[in-house]
């Protein structure tokens, strides 16, 4: 049965290609009753998960078994006295039991908010305040859990500490409470959760500033059906995998909802360290037929000898997290066949841009707008722009209605929330342009552009060009302010093993972007490191690098 057709309208034209696609409206949804319950009453042995871990445990879940599971772990948070509206923290890294304690949250209507396990104190300690966290499930690593008692000793918001795989003390035991469980009952009235209520917050990366939260009520999965069947191009009966710890929005991107939704099983591959070749392996035996992952992932991808692996269970391949350099798309191409299909959107949204299956990827563009949303590029006056030329990437709302997938607010920051949505549309805040075919491709974000001797330089197009030099893993590009430019170009580069930084290497890479781009965009200044600043994320944190230049000074 193709499960998603209950939810959306589509009709394609002679040639295949998508000529129409709405969410159909005033649907009641809960991804916990209507989707999971719904298939497990009607195929209980339909196979949902996937997991292995990089120890060789392996563990079938079955629709039945996630619908009785999420029961029992709901049934087991009420008793203890959570409820619906009260904000639950997830700190579970791959775990598989968090795939029953996301949709128990969201059949109690309790907030679930994901947290990856690589925060510290500080970070414990702002989450909990800022969010007003009263419950947490955590993971029994004991570096983990170290931290969260830490931050509940400067904190008093947290009343139950739930610990997963595991005993400690002041902790009560996941495992007991889901297997002593009374049967659950399905909440009723106003204690049943609505399609308008707060059902997620994810705190945003925070490249700039402290991390906001980006909060989405229960529509939010219907709009990740684009996600994965029409970008991600799941097939019933298929097997997903997405990249990514549970602690990132991209779990609700690619780990949770459209994927399964579209009718696949999700792959999870529970790894403490991730090793290129061990993935590899991971894939040839599991064999999954369809995959996403962050650039970063493929960087390191590509630099093993991939023709030695049979990739070729693999029909679609998709990439997101951070623009698309052409270099990772060329070799992955030609060590595979395949073409990543490029997305784009953010903690507050679902899918904003992409390349669809059914269309062909230019290389280095992000894609085409998703027909659900009225995407546009303006200028600072709110007029669309011309193509070629650069704007903002905005979100309009249509006849008058909230997009779906988009974020309803930040969470206790009506401030943020009105600034976002200055002007009537919704502001990204990433810069691009699009061209004659309606293409869009990524500058950078607003305040990353740089502006040197009267030219606006996007960062994205120096490092994609840096990326192409064999020398260099990775790359960032920043401005530093220079009195008679205004700002000039600097590249912090980590070089592949091998190549040792050397004024040679830099004048040989700055060479390599002056013949391969327009001149302006070289970097003046080049700085070699072991390693880039980045967020808990993996995304590069571009604003540290300007605030060590400017200390430095």
């Amino acid at each position: 049965m193709i499960y998603y057709k209950r939810f959306v309208d589509e009709e394609f034209d002679g040639n295949g290609n998508l000529s129409s696609y709405r969410i159909k409206e005033n649907i009641d949804f809960n991804f916990g009753y209507d989707h999971v319950d719904f298939v497990a009453e009607r195929e209980p042995d339909r196979l949902a998960i996937m997991y292995v871990n990089d120890k060789g445990f392996e563990k079938r879940i079955t629709y039945k078994e996630w619908s009785d599971k999420s029961n029992a772990l709901a049934s087991f948070l009420m008793s203890i006295g959570v409820r619906k509206g009260d904000r639950v923290m997830l700190v579970m890294k791959r775990n598989y039991e968090f795939w029953y304690s996301y949709v128990a949250l969201h059949k109690i209507g309790a907030i679930a908010i994901p947290a990856t396990y690589q925060l510290q104190d500080k970070d414990y300690i702002y989450r909990f305040k800022a969010a007003g966290v009263s419950a947490i499930i955590a993971t029994g690593d004991p570096q983990v859990l170290e931290h969260i008692e830490n931050a509940c000793k400067e904190t008093d918001t947290v009343k139950n500490k739930i610990i997963c795989r595991g005993e400690r003390e002041g902790w009560l035991s996941f495992d007991r409470g889901v297997e002593n469980a009374k049967p659950f009952v399905k909440p009723t009235g106003d204690d049943m959760p609505k399609s308008t209520d707060r059902m997620l917050i994810f705190f945003t990366s925070g490249t700039n500033g402290m991390p906001k939260m980006a909060t989405h009520n229960y529509l939010y999965p219907l709009a990740h059906i684009f996600t994965g069947v029409y970008w991600h191009r799941v097939i019933d009966g298929g097997l997903h995998i997405t990249v990514a710890d549970t602690g990132w929005a991209k779990t609700g991107w690619g780990k949770m909802y459209g994927q399964l939704i579209g009718g696949s099983a999700q792959l999870v591959y529970d790894h403490e360290k991730f090793n290129a070749q061990d993935m590899l392996e991971m894939l040839q035996k599991y064999k999954p037929t369809t995959f996403c992952a962050p650039p970063t992932i493929y960087r390191f991808l590509i630099k093993e000898d991939l023709k030695k692996y049979d990739l070729s269970s693999i029909k679609n391949a998709a990439i997101a997290g951070e623009a698309l350099n052409p270099e990772v798309f060329n070799q992955f191409k030609e060590a595979t066949g395949l073409k990543l299909m490029e997305g784009y959107g953010q903690s507050e949204s679902s899918v904003i841009v992409c390349t669809p299956y059914f269309t062909e990827p230019k290389v280095g563009s992000m894609g085409l707008p998703v027909p659900y949303l009225d995407v546009d590029v303006v200028d600072d006056n709110g007029r669309s722009t011309a193509p070629g030329e650069n704007g903002e990437i905005v979100i309009r709302k249509r006849d008058g209605k909230h997009p779906a997938g988009l974020l309803i607010e930040y969470y206790k920051d009506p401030e943020s929330t009105a600034k976002v949505w200055e002007g009537g549309y919704y502001h990204t805040g990433d810069i691009a342009w699009r061209d004659e075919d309606g293409y869009f491709w990524y500058v950078g974000r607003k305040d990353d552009v740089i502006k040197s001797s009267g030219y606006r330089i996007g960062p994205f197009e120096v490092e994609s060009v840096i990326m192409e030099h064999p020398a260099v893993l990775e790359c960032a590009v920043t401005g530093v302010p220079h009195e008679i430019r205004g700002m000039v170009v600097k590249a912090t580069i980590v070089l592949t093993k091998g190549y040792q930084p050397s004024d040679e290497l830099a004048k040989e890479i700055q060479n390599y972007v002056k013949t391969h781009t327009a001149p302006y965009k070289y970097p003046r200044i080049i700085e070699f490191v072991p390693e880039l600043p980045k967020t808990t994320s993996g995304k590069i944190k571009r604003v540290d690098i300007r605030n060590k230049d400017l200390s430095n000074k």
